[in-house]
C-alpha cells in the first residue's frame, strides 16, 4: 500500500483503491487509514472467523472516529465483484468472507463490526452469549462481578470464555454444539442471570431499562437472539484507545485486568503469543443442562 493521495492494493488477485491514507481515524494514537488497513490484515484470520457467514452489521466513521458515524447493514453500491451479500428481510448484508472484503470495508471507514448470532441462512445460534454491561463508565467491581458468573457457569459444567467488548463491558462466550436454539439458550440464561441476581442483589441486575438499574451491572441474557448482533472478537471499537474486543484467560480477569488494555498497536503481541482463545474451547452440548432446568 502506498501513502500517497490514493493507491492501489493487490488482495487475492482483486485491486481494491485505497482513497485519503492518511486521514486520521483514530488521531490520538496516530492510527490514519494506512495504517488501520494494515491492522484489519493482522486481525483477519481471527475477525473473520466470527463474521464470516454472517449477517454483518458494520459502522462506519467517515472521518474519523470523532467524526459522524452511521451503521450499515445494506451493502452500498456499486459492489466490487468480490463482495459477497446475503439478503435477509429485504436487507442485502455483507458477507465478511474474504480478505479482499474486510480491507475493502476497511477502506470505506467501516471501523466495528457486528455479526448476527445465527449464521446465514440458518435459525440456530452459532454459540452463546452472555453480555455484561456496567451501569457507569469506569466500574470497579466489572471484573469482579465477570468473575463470579464465570465461577456459577463452571458450577454447571459450562466452559466459557470472557472478552473485553473493547468498550465498557464484557461478554461471556460459551462454544456449544450444533442442535441448540435460541429459545433453549435464553431460558438458561434466565435461569443462571436470576439466580446471580438473588444471590448478588446489589452487584447484579435483570432490569432492561438503564434508568432503573441505579449502579448495579446488567446481565443481558435477552440480547442473544435470533435477528441481533453484537460486537465481534477481535472488532476494533471507535473508542479514543483504539481498543480491541479481546479474549482473556479467567486469571485475567481474576487480576482485573483493564478492558482497555487491548488496542490496534498492543494486540498483536497478544495473539502472536496466545492465538484465538475461544477456539482452543471445545464446543458443548448444554441438552443436559436444558433438560436439568426444564424439570
Amino acid at each position: 500500500m502506498r501513502t500517497a493521495n490514493s493507491g492501489i492494493v493487490e488482495i487475492e488477485g482483486n485491486e481494491i483503491a485505497v482513497t485519503h491514507p492518511d486521514k486520521w481515524l483514530w488521531p490520538e494514537l496516530e492510527i490514519n487509514k494506512f495504517v488501520y488497513l494494515q491492522k484489519l490484515v493482522l486481525l483477519a484470520p481471527y475477525l473473520m472467523r466470527y463474521c464470516q457467514d454472517r449477517y454483518l452489521t458494520t459502522i462506519r466513521f467517515p472521518d474519523g472516529i470523532h467524526g459522524k458515524s452511521f451503521y450499515q447493514k445494506n451493502a452500498p453500491k456499486p459492489l466490487p465483484p468480490y463482495v459477497h451479500t446475503a439478503e435477509k428481510e429485504g436487507i442485502h448484508y455483507i458477507n465478511l468472507d474474504s480478505l479482499s472484503t474486510l480491507i475493502w470495508l476497511g477502506n470505506l471507514a467501516a471501523v466495528e463490526f457486528h455479526p448476527s448470532f445465527e449464521r446465514i441462512g440458518g435459525q440456530a445460534p452459532a454459540e452463546w452469549v452472555l453480555d455484561i454491561d456496567p451501569s457507569v463508565e469506569d466500574e470497579p467491581r466489572l471484573m469482579e462481578a465477570v468473575a463470579i458468573i464465570g465461577e456459577t457457569l463452571h458450577s454447571l459444567g459450562i466452559q466459557s470464555v470472557p472478552k473485553t467488548s473493547g468498550a465498557t463491558g464484557v461478554q461471556i462466550i460459551i462454544p456449544i454444539t450444533e442442535g441448540h436454539t435460541f429459545a433453549q439458550l435464553k431460558k438458561i440464561g434466565g435461569f443462571v442471570s436470576k439466580y446471580l441476581v438473588e444471590r448478588n442483589p446489589q452487584l447484579f441486575t435483570i432490569e432492561r431499562l438503564k434508568k432503573n438499574r441505579g449502579t448495579r451491572i446488567y446481565i443481558d441474557y435477552v440480547q442473544h437472539a435470533l435477528g441481533k448482533s453484537l460486537s465481534a472478537p477481535y472488532t476494533p471499537r471507535a473508542r479514543q484507545q483504539a481498543t480491541v474486543s479481546t479474549p482473556l484467560f479467567w486469571q485475567e480477569v481474576e487480576h482485573n485486568i483493564s478492558p482497555h488494555a487491548f488496542n490496534l498497536w498492543t494486540i498483536e503481541e497478544r495473539l502472536a503469543k496466545h492465538g484465538d482463545l475461544i477456539s482452543q474451547v471445545q464446543k458443548q452440548d448444554l441438552n443436559p443442562i436444558i433438560d436439568r432446568i426444564r424439570t
